[in-house]
This record gives C-alpha cells, sequence and structure tokens, in this order.
C-alpha cells in the first residue's frame, strides 16, 4: 500500500505517517521542512518512503508531486489532504496575501490533489481520498474567517465526491477534528482572552485521531469525528453554531 501525506512533518500529518509506517505501508511524506520530514521517515525500512520537501501554496504544482511520489514507490492507494495553516485574528485587519496563501494550501491544493489522483484510482477501481477538515467546517468558529470558508468548502467538496466516485471502487473519508494537541493547535488559543470554555474544551490526541483514520480507511467508513463528542456539531448544527456563537472568547 502506497500512502501520500500531506502537511506530514508535525502535528496529524506527523501522526498519521507514523501510524501508516507501523501498519508497514509504503508512504510518501510531502511537507517544506525537510529535516523533519527525514526523522520521521527513519523509522521505516528502507526503501519505504519517499521525501518530498515541496510548498504546497503553490497549488498549480501539485500535480507534478504526486507524478514524483509515483516515480518513487508506485501507484497511490491512500492519499490523505492534510496539509494546512490557520489565521485567527480579525477579517479586518488580516492581510489579504496572507488569506490567499491560506485559500490555496487548505482548499485550492486539495482539490488539485484529487482531481489529479482520481483518474488512475478510477481506472484500476481501487483506491481512498482522506480529506482533513475541522470542526471549524460543521460549527464555523468566530475569529477564523478564512478558515472556515476553506474547511467548510473541503467538507463540503469531500461529502459530495463520496457518491459519486462509489461506483468505481473508489473511497472518500471526510474528517473533522476538534482540538487536537499540536503547535498550531496551541497557537490558535493565543489569539483568544482566557477563559474556562477554553479551558475546558475536549482535547483529542493526534496518534488517537491517527488510529482512527487509519480503521476508516481499511473499514471504508465515510468520515471520522474526534474527539468523539464533537459528533454533537454533526448531529445539532443549529444549536452548536449558537453555542459557538455565544461562549468562543473574544479576540485578543
Amino acid at each position: 500500500m502506497h500512502v501520500v501525506v500531506t502537511g506530514a512533518s508535525s502535528g496529524i500529518g506527523e501522526a498519521i505517517a507514523r501510524e501508516y509506517i507501523a501498519r508497514g505501508a509504503a508512504v510518501t511524506l510531502i511537507a517544506r521542512r525537510r529535516a523533519l520530514l527525514e526523522a520521521i521517515a527513519e523509522s521505516a525500512p528502507a526503501g519505504k518512503t519517499c521525501v518530498l520537501d515541496r510548498d504546497l501554496s503553490q497549488s498549480e504544482a501539485a500535480p507534478a508531486i504526486l507524478a514524483e511520489a509515483e516515480a518513487a514507490l508506485g501507484p497511490i492507494d491512500v492519499l490523505i489532504n492534510n496539509a494546512g495553516i490557520q489565521i485567527v485574528g480579525p477579517v479586518t485587519v488580516t492581510d489579504f496575501d496572507d488569506a490567499t496563501r491560506l485559500l490555496h494550501l487548505d482548499l485550492h491544493t486539495p482539490l488539485r490533489l484529487t482531481h489529479a489522483i482520481l483518474p488512475s484510482m478510477i481506472a484500476r477501481r481501487s483506491g481512498t481520498i482522506v480529506d482533513i477538515a475541522s470542526v471549524a467546517a460543521l460549527a464555523p468558529t468566530p475569529g477564523m474567517f478564512f478558515y472556515n470558508a476553506a474547511k467548510g468548502g473541503l467538507a463540503a467538496a469531500s461529502e459530495g465526491l463520496r457518491a459519486e466516485v462509489k461506483p468505481y471502487g473508489v473511497h472518500v473519508v471526510t474528517v473533522y477534528p476538534g482540538p487536537v494537541e499540536s503547535a498550531m493547535e496551541a497557537a490558535a488559543r493565543t489569539h483568544y482572552e482566557e477563559s474556562a470554555v477554553m479551558g475546558g474544551l475536549p482535547t483529542g490526541k493526534p496518534e488517537l485521531l491517527a488510529r482512527r483514520i487509519a480503521s476508516a480507511v481499511e473499514r471504508r467508513r465515510p468520515r471520522v469525528i474526534y474527539p468523539r463528542v464533537y459528533v454533537l456539531s454533526r448531529l445539532f448544527p443549529g444549536l452548536t453554531r449558537w453555542v459557538t456563537d455565544r461562549m468562543t472568547p473574544a479576540l485578543r
């Protein structure tokens, strides 16, 4: 099995890469920080990883990156669209060039990668695409204007694609992480005023999320919501958005 993980250098992406390495898969790790990718690859047997230090915010280059991965490790069985960044702050003071980079990395690039890989998966009548969206796609968070837009768009595209490609043997898993321990999640919290709400949010472990994602791929489940308490965001979206709007602390 050949698994491609974008944003594999840290956080959720690193945990997913390590999970698949532990399961014996061939893994292509894609991110900008080569040293971190190589450190992860060291845990795999020789010839079982491909390290590509690429800037995925340049979305037009995405198809060529997949071609490099296939040249190194063969046809791609699982594409995991994980790479992403956050901007937390008032929309009126956000630099639009930064916002454009977020939209390219978090939305345009996964769509391009999916568009590029689908023909070969359909031809083989097998393959899985995993889209790491966010609970913010179900309950948009105040202070994350552009991130909400990107993750909402990715989630909608992912959910809609599942039925389209199912007749061809291709599966799609949509992942909705709530807060999960990572440098990005910790940085996001610093942009809000301290409150009991922020301190009490159920927060998951990246390793457990990675395990759930690998299980969903294996068992062809449609989605993963983690920590599990955030399933309520999907079951009761109106109530969840009402609570989110009123309980999210003010931005610093």
